[in-house]
């Protein structure tokens, strides 16, 4: 029998949906080949326990003040240049944009990390949240199901201003085929709805390097594929 790798995700516990992804990633034990540990992240010692981050949905300006009391702010941006692993869902894809619009006046404070422009709220408020299939061809066919609540939107993908849309005629398996250029790389979109086929498909979710983002909520599900796909991510580039 092979022995068993453990990892450690953190998941930063300041406000928002940290209690859902932590159990998503305890659900995933039952895998044979790892062993995922998940821990509440609140000050700097306990990220330096960790093998990777998740900053989970919320509001990203309560976020930041949360980042900036608890003296994480720095920390983290440290680990981010260092290469570490970390996913953002929702606000946390925000967090970890390198510029975001529609925020407060004066700005919104930001990890960085991402060069992408994303828009807060991009697909409307709270009573805009809605649910769809998200195809993701890194999960497999079937597709994956998006929670949006008050979802960013990504408006470009690098300094080189690759809007974060998809031709509405391509449908690709393999997104490097469309962006080959960019330092970001789109991994899952949405179609557009049936009565508007002029509309093009949004991205979703990206990938650079050891940053993974998704404007959806993958831990208000029962699936785990994209918890998986972290994991794996994180066992892959150790």
């Amino acid at each position: 029998m092979s022995e068993r790798t453990g990892v450690t995700i953190g998941v930063l516990a300041l406000q928002g949906a940290f209690h859902e992804h932590i159990a998503r990633f305890a659900s995933l034990n039952a895998s044979a080949n790892v062993s995922v540990r998940s821990i509440a992240v609140r000050r700097p010692e306990q990220l330096a326990q960790c093998d990777a981050l998740v900053i989970p949905g919320g509001e990203s300006t309560a976020i930041a003040l949360g980042l900036h009391n608890a003296g994480l702010t720095e920390p983290l941006r440290a680990w981010i240049r260092e290469g570490r692993p970390v996913w953002g869902t929702c606000a946390g894809m925000i967090m970890l944009a390198n510029t975001a619009t529609g925020g407060k006046r004066g700005g919104q404070e930001l990890l960085g990390g991402l060069p992408i422009q994303v828009g807060r709220n991009g697909f409307g408020s709270q009573v805009n949240s809605f649910e769809c299939d998200v195809h993701c061809p890194a999960l497999g066919e079937t597709p994956f199901p998006g929670v949006f609540i008050r979802a960013p939107v990504v408006e470009a993908l690098s300094a080189a201003d690759h809007k974060g849309t998809l031709p509405v005629s391509h449908s690709p398996d393999d997104m490097h085929d469309l962006f080959p250029h960019t330092p970001v790389q789109p991994i899952a979109w949405i179609p557009p709805a049936a009565d508007a086929a002029s509309d093009p498909s949004r991205i979703v979710a990206v990938r650079h390097g050891r940053l993974l983002a998704t404007s959806f909520h993958p831990e208000l599900t029962t699936d785990t594929r994209l918890h998986n796909y972290f994991v794996q991510m994180v066992l892959d580039t150790a």
